[in-house]
């Protein structure tokens, strides 16, 4: 099939309720047929039925252990911070009131 009929075209135009001159259905039974076909080709495309890759790489991530420290005090945790009000790091606002 080359072309969509017309009454495919005017049953899209309805969806998109849109309305349609003469020239503009013949023009889109053509442009339409061809939509259809690349999704088909899209469709045809092979899916894997492996597992889910959640990254391109298959090496595994070589992550540590986690293992429980000692807590840090107020002056440790607030050494590096630009702004401090006494053993609280100050943040610019970032709400407008």
């Amino acid at each position: 099939m080359d072309k969509l009929s017309r009454k495919e075209v005017l049953h899209v135009a309805h969806l998109a309720r849109i309305s349609l001159t003469e020239e503009e259905i013949e023009k889109f039974r053509g442009d339409l047929k061809i939509l259809m076909d690349d999704i088909d080709k899209i469709k045809d495309v092979k899916d894997f039925d492996d597992e889910m890759m959640y990254t391109p790489i298959n090496d595994n991530a070589r992550l540590r252990e986690d293992v429980v420290g000692d807590m840090l005090n107020a002056k440790e945790t607030t050494i590096n911070a630009p702004k401090k009000n006494g053993s609280f790091i100050e943040v610019p606002v970032m709400i407008n009131e």
